[in-house]
């Protein structure tokens, strides 16, 4: 692997950490002057920038661990960024404006204190101190927990800058010198604040803002070179008496170190002398010429050195290091000295180095103990960053950084390309333009239409297109133009909007300062637009990266020893950059374009090759083939070159953090390296590596071709040729593959996903139970626009690569951070998690987790021919990605084909690491488990049963598997609405449990969908039982109105002409009907089963026509059922076996009968339909009375063999109703007449409902005879009973029955006037006056039979007449009678003797 360090980290290259995304927000502060200020000064001076690294910031358990703040000045605006690589800081951004004032270049300084971060800014007219909390003392905890958190420029406010103990207006004498732009600010000891500035009279002044906490008045302190102090605190000397010093004299740069309780000042003058003075002791201490140093200084002394800069490091070991940048016209000169001190606090100067070089323009340099880092800038905007190790390095040759370059000039458009989306391509590629350079070029191209501001990357998008489109068609006067025309104009507007954007990129691009970290040995270059890191590469990169002049150079500084191997890899490298530099951009494209449509790439190397033969005009062929005679042994050159490129490792990836860290270790240790800026720049330097690679790569396929078409004469040597081809190429092959692949993915954006559907693919994911892999644990939105490389990092890579990098056994606390090793060691692990042919899966799996479809099916397409590492991974992946895309079927041949490498990879094989899977026989059948889950998830029903019957070949000797699959198999049939296939599935279900389940379910849904006719017709071989079973249980288990289990079994058993079962079914039905469902509609439906079981027993032979009586209750057991509880709670006892009840036909009728008469009732009467239900025929004729409907009760009584004495009572106290009754009663009196049948129809006259009723009890006495005259009698007797005056007709008929009976009801009820009439009739009828109305055929007579009087009944009416004689009226009544009696007697005797005289 790539981690031979045959070629270790030697070089350096920069790495832009622009933002992609929305600018952020950055809150404007303004500052003037009270009362308005001096004027504006005319003086603005350059721009520079800055920064500070926290003391924190290189260890690991640091709060302020990896950050720092950043600033830049222009004109008298001061923009501060603090930034952490660990954790996104919020409103971590301020402006600062200074009205009419100039900040002076260097002239922010920022300290750090236990409680605060103080920041001393120094302008041209004024001096500020802002006061901030230090992050330490914003959180609760020094464990930070959060992604993201406030910075400490939060709750910066104006009341910072206009206090008036934190700002200072520089005195107009001495005044600030015109000619010196230097300055510097320190704290003392007592937290004073103090700036020292260039007099305007030569020298230095200082300026002491108190404490903020004290109230002191400002100090001001003058430094001059005769050593003499001035303080003057009030007023000033006059010039005339102070004296000038020469302009000279006037300090260029100035730099200060802090003692305990001093400050020694360090001032390099124009009159190129060092001087250092202590504050303390006011006094200059040491006084160095530089030019002592310069090998020639003539020239020098006479010019004044205003381009000389001064930078001081020190370290508590070494002691106080000075670098000193002495500026010439035509080159420049470094001195580094080490300052002495003797024990008379006398000061020298060691001298440690002195260093050349050629650049001109200085921008600003960096010291540590023992490097030396410059950036210069040239008129070309050429930027050329340098580093040298003054300590090591005899031969003083410097290293260059590969700087970023600006993007291309021109774009080459292509015949088969789009304009406008090559350009959008090329603009918005990742890393290209800053957010901010786009910004600018879109104003300035819509020429100020519209601010636009806080635009995200697919908001400037549009808005650039619409722009680009905009100007187009507004410039476009003609209508009709052609194709080519039409083109033209495109790529006219596009270029110019292009050529806005590198404008801008250039001008933001301009570097201003190093920011260098000795802690960490972090370099970051500072720009006008943005921020950049120098990260470490490998010599291999660095050599093919750099210029033609300086690769000499470099080769010699690289320490690489002097062996032949070395001088091998030198030249190889030597000849790539060769084939590089030769190879065009079309044959360069031949490359791109076979990688990306998956041909062998060795095809396009050959022809690239060939073109570079038929085009060679400058000898490469002879320049390559003279390189290549140096090189000794090319193919164990290329052999190591190959490995050292090659990432590939058996190592296992997936890691997790270590659990036996403590918590707070493993919390602390997931925020490194955890912010969008370090994301960026990690995921960048892979970039670079990448495409650095890929060209290495392309160019060595290409040198080896030209090997194999040189011989062996030429260079192999015999034998070697083969080697050459069958393993060098292909090997180089298979890099070139994967590095385009990497590359790819660096550059390739990430989709934003809605929530929903990061929740659904969560779901699906849960299935498949792969929610707590490491990669796919984060469920967060893309933060847009970021790459998928990007992503991945972020949530998983990361976490993976710091696990590795930093072991439980580590003492993290005291480990210091840094940053090149840490850099190359995390981009070396992410380059091995994303290596195509390493074993880990982890990049997939996150692009999968996170729902990057369209990139993950872009990323297998690119491995699929020729990575033969996770075949099945990639499969089961691509399966995934059809799925979601809604192309079903090829995301099931792609199940399938995966399954061949169940138990051969890592993440198949955690994919069936699962405790619930219900299939456990072999892996495969686990893995088509968990695929049908996954498809059952999505609703897919055609798919699932296409695998699960693939399945089944797989689970041919295992039965569970069978019945498993064959359960599956059913269910997605019946949800499919294939019955048939369903039945045909459950009938092979080899688990008789499994098999009743489904047959369970199969009932159930048939009825839903009331396909009842094919759950009939089925033919249940060896299941009838079972099949009756469930529809009996369901039947008596279920509400009987909404499901119509009992008329589904009716209908099985008369399918299979079983009449008896099917006529016990519905009898059953019928019976709880009754019971529980007392409504119309239950009525009439029992009503119907009782004629359909009558009609079933009538289809069979009489002698087999009955059936058992249901049991009364219907108490049916069921598995798992509730106890039945009684009123109080307790368990009701379980009804005991009763003796078994036949039911025959004729009974079945009577309840049919009983069944019809409630049905009546409950429609005559919707209210009674409650009752009538399950009541009795005894109560149901009581009901039907109250309801009216006499001939029905009589009806029912004459089934039943019941007395009709209650239906005549019933009748009779109707008519009591009606005839005392309102006009209501008589209206409703109606409704139930009409029920009844009268025996005829009086069309005479007209009739009230009273008559009617009369009639009809009339006709009923008359048509229903009884013994004894029974009904007579209780119709006599509710009248009487009621007072009721007895009509006519009724006693004119009761006296043809039984007369004695209505004299003793007469007496009963105390009517002995009616008594007494009807005895005088009743004597008259006897002796011949109307005897007819009696019922007597023949009067008293000796001829005639006997006849008799009741004289019981006579004697207690004469008894009751008797007893009252003060009552005239009764004692008439009284003689009445006695007369008739005596007239009665003298008959009976006359009758009497002519009797005895007959016979004799």
């Amino acid at each position: 692997m790539a981690a031979s360090m045959v070629l270790a980290d030697r070089g350096y290259l920069e790495l832009s950490a622009a933002e992609r995304a929305a600018r952020r927000r950055v809150r404007e502060l303004v500052f003037s002057l009270p009362g308005g200020g001096v004027s504006p000064s005319a003086v603005r001076h350059a721009d520079s920038a800055g920064g500070y690294w926290y003391q924190g910031s290189g260890q690991l358990g640091s709060v302020t661990r990896n950050r720092f703040i950043h600033w830049a000045t222009s004109g008298g605006t001061l923009e501060l960024v603090e930034e952490s690589l660990d954790i996104n800081l919020l409103n971590n951004a301020v402006q600062l404006k200074f009205q009419n004032s100039s900040l002076l270049p260097g002239g922010v300084h920022i300290f750090e204190t236990q409680n605060h971060i103080i920041i001393l800014i120094s302008t041209n007219q004024t001096v500020h101190r802002l006061m901030l909390p230090h992050p330490a003392r914003m959180y609760r905890s020094e464990l930070i927990t959060e992604s993201q958190m406030q910075s400490i420029f939060t709750d910066i406010g104006k009341v910072h800058l206009r206090d008036p103990s934190n700002f200072f207006v520089i005195p107009t004498v001495p005044g600030l010198a015109t000619g010196s732009t230097a300055s510097a600010a320190w704290l003392s000891s007592d937290g004073g604040a103090l700036f020292a500035l260039p007099s305007a009279s030569g020298g230095i002044f200082v300026l002491n803002l108190p404490p903020h906490d004290a109230h002191g008045i400002v100090a001001t302190v003058e430094l001059k070179q005769s050593s003499v102090m001035q303080r003057l605190l009030t007023g000033w000397m006059p010039t005339a008496i102070r004296g000038d010093q020469s302009p000279s004299d006037l300090p260029v740069s100035l730099s200060v170190h802090c003692r305990e309780h001093d400050a020694f000042l360090f001032a390099l003058y124009q009159d190129h002398k060092l001087r250092m003075w202590s504050y303390k002791d006011q006094m200059c201490l040491m006084v160095a010429d530089m030019l002592d140093f310069v090998p020639v200084s003539k020239d020098l002394r006479l010019s004044a050195g205003i381009g000389h800069k001064l930078q001081l490091a020190y370290s508590e070991t070494l002691g106080l290091y000075i670098g000193v940048y002495l500026h010439a016209p035509k080159q420049g000169q470094f001195c580094v000295f080490q300052l002495v001190s003797t024990e008379s606090h006398r000061y020298s100067l060691d001298h440690i180095s002195s260093l050349f070089t050629s650049q001109e323009t200085l921008v600003d340099f960096a010291l540590t103990t023992a490097e030396i880092w410059a950036l210069w800038h040239d008129d070309e905007n050429q930027t050329t960053v340098k580093y040298i190790n003054f300590e090591h390095n005899i031969a003083g040759q410097w290293n260059q950084v590969s700087v970023q370059p600006l993007p291309a000039e021109e774009l080459d458009i292509r015949d088969d390309q789009d304009p406008r989306e090559t350009y959008t391509e090329a603009i918005f590629m990742p890393g290209q333009f800053a957010n901010a350079a786009l910004l600018k070029a879109l104003q300035i191209f819509s020429q100020g239409a519209e601010r636009f501001s806080d635009l995200s990357w697919e908001e400037l998008k549009r808005e650039i297109t619409i722009a680009v489109e905009n100007e187009f068609q507004g410039n476009v006067t003609e209508y009709e133009f052609s194709q080519d025309e039409f083109r033209q104009l495109q790529i006219e507007f596009w270029s110019k909007f292009y050529a806005y954007c590198l404008q801008y990129q250039e001008e933001l691009s301009r570097p201003l300062a190093l920011l260098l970290n000795q802690c960490t040995n972090m370099v970051c270059l500072l720009k006008k637009g943005y921020l950049s890191f120098l990260v470490p590469c490998s010599l291999m990169d660095h050599l093919y990266l750099l210029p033609d002049e300086p690769l000499m150079n470099e080769v010699e500084s690289t320490g690489l020893d002097e062996s032949e191997f070395s001088h091998d890899l030198v030249s190889l490298i030597q000849c790539l950059r060769l084939i590089g530099e030769s190879i065009s951009v079309e044959m360069a494209l031949t490359m791109e374009m076979d990688c990306c449509r998956l041909q062998p790439p060795e095809r396009a190397a050959e022809q690239i090759l060939r073109d570079l033969i038929a085009n060679d005009t400058e000898n490469l062929m002879e320049d390559i083939h003279s390189k290549l005679q140096e090189i000794k042994n090319p193919i164990n050159a290329i052999g190591v070159l190959i490995r050292e490129m090659d990432y590939e490792t058996d190592m296992e990836m997936e890691r997790r953090f270590n659990t036996a860290q403590p918590l707070n270790v493993r919390m602390h240790l997931s925020q490194l390296y955890g912010s969008s800026t370090a994301v960026n720049v990690v995921c960048r330097g892979v970039y670079k590596v990448s495409m650095t690679r890929f060209l290495i790569c392309r160019d060595l396929l290409i040198l080896q071709q030209l090997l194999l078409r040189l011989g062996d004469a030429a260079i192999l040597g015999g034998g070697q040729v083969f080697h050459t081809q069958q393993n060098l190429l292909h090997r180089t092959s298979v890099l070139i593959l994967s590095y385009y692949m990497i590359r790819w993915a660096s550059q390739r954006l990430a989709s934003d996903v809605p929530v929903d559907e990061l929740e659904s693919n969560l779901q699906h994911l849960s299935v498949l139970k792969l929610t707590d892999s490491s990669a796919l644990t984060p469920l967060k939105l893309v933060t847009s626009p970021q790459t998928v490389v990007e992503l991945f990092f972020q949530e998983v890579a990361r976490k993976h690569t710091i696990s590795q990098l930093f072991p439980s056994n580590a003492a993290w606390d005291e480990t210091g951070l840094n940053w090149p090793q840490m850099f190359s060691e995390i981009s070396s692990c992410l380059l091995q998690v994303l290596w195509p042919s390493n074993p880990g899966f982890l990049f997939p799996e996150c692009l999968m987790g996170a729902c990057q479809y369209t990139q993950l099916q872009e990323y297998i397409r690119l491995l699929e021919p020729w990575c033969h590492v996770n075949v099945g991974s990639c499969c089961f992946m691509m399966g995934r990605c059809y799925l979601v895309m809604g192309e079903g079927h090829k995301a099931l041949d792609c199940f399938c084909e995966a399954a061949s490498e169940v138990e051969k990879e890592e993440f198949l094989d955690r994919l069936i690491r699962s405790e619930d899977v219900e299939m456990v026989s072999t892996p495969r059948l686990q893995y088509y488990d968990k695929v049908l889950r996954l498809l059952d998830t999505m609703g897919l029903p055609e798919l699932i049963i296409q695998l699960a019957t693939l399945a089944i070949t797989e689970a041919a000797d295992d039965w569970r598997s069978q019945a498993t699959l064959r359960t599956c198999i059913f269910k997605h049939h019946l949800d499919l609405g294939h019955n048939n296939q369903a039945y045909e599935a459950l009938t092979h279900n080899p688990d008789s449990s499994r098999q009743l389940d489904c047959l369970r379910q199969l009932v159930v849904v048939l009825c839903e969908r009331s396909q009842l006719q094919d759950l009939v017709e089925f033919p249940y071989v060896n299941l009838h039982n079972e099949v009756v079973g469930i529809i009996e249980y369901r039947a008596r288990a279920v509400d009987l109105m909404t499901h119509n289990y009992y008329e589904l079994l009716y209908a099985f058993h008369i399918y299979r002409h079983n009449y008896r079962k099917a006529g016990t079914v519905m009898f059953e039905y019928g019976m709880r009907l009754g019971r529980e469902v007392r409504t119309l509609r239950g009525l009439q439906k029992q009503a119907n089963c009782y004629l359909a079981a009558i009609n079933c027993l009538r289809l069979i032979r009489p002698e087999y026509a009955w059936i058992v009586q249901p049991a009364s209750g219907a108490v049916y057991e069921r598995p798992g059922a509730s106890p039945k509880r009684s009123h109080d709670g307790e368990c009701a006892a379980v009804p005991t076996g009763s003796q078994i009840e036949i039911l025959e036909l004729k009974d079945l009728e009577r309840e049919c009968t009983l069944a019809r008469i409630r049905l009546t009732l409950a429609q005559h009467d919707s209210s009674a339909a409650a009752v009538a239900g399950s009541s009795s025929p005894e109560e149901l004729v009581v009901l039907l009375v109250q309801a009216g409907l006499f001939d029905t009760a009589i009806s029912l009584c004459q089934t039943f063999n019941l007395s009709l004495t209650p239906i005549f009572e019933g009748l009779t106290f109707k008519c009591i109703q009606l005839q005392f009754g309102g006009e209501a009663a008589l209206t409703e009196a109606w409704d139930w007449l009409a029920a009844n049948q009268f025996s005829s129809v009086i069309a005479t006259k007209e009739t009230s409902a009273t008559d009617e009723a009369w009639r009809l009890l009339s006709s009923y006495l008359d048509r229903f005879t009884s013994q004894n005259n029974l009904y007579h009698r209780c119709v006599i007797s509710k009248l009487l009973s009621h007072g009721v005056p007895l009509p006519n007709w009724l006693i004119n008929s009761y006296k043809k029955v039984d007369a004695a009976e209505l004299l003793r009801l007469y007496l009963n009820y105390d009517l002995l006037e009616e008594a007494v009439d009807l005895v005088l009739e009743y004597v008259d009828a006897l002796l011949g006056k109307g005897h007819s109305y009696f019922g007597i055929e023949v009067p008293l007579s000796a001829t005639s039979p006997r006849v008799w009087l009741p004289y019981s009944a006579i004697d207690q009416l004469l008894q009751a007449l008797g007893e009252n004689t003060a009552n005239h009226h009764n004692t008439v009544l009284y003689q009445k009678v006695h007369d008739k009696l005596e007239d009665y007697q003298q008959q009976v005797a006359v009758t009497t003797h002519d009797l005895l005289y007959l016979r004799n």
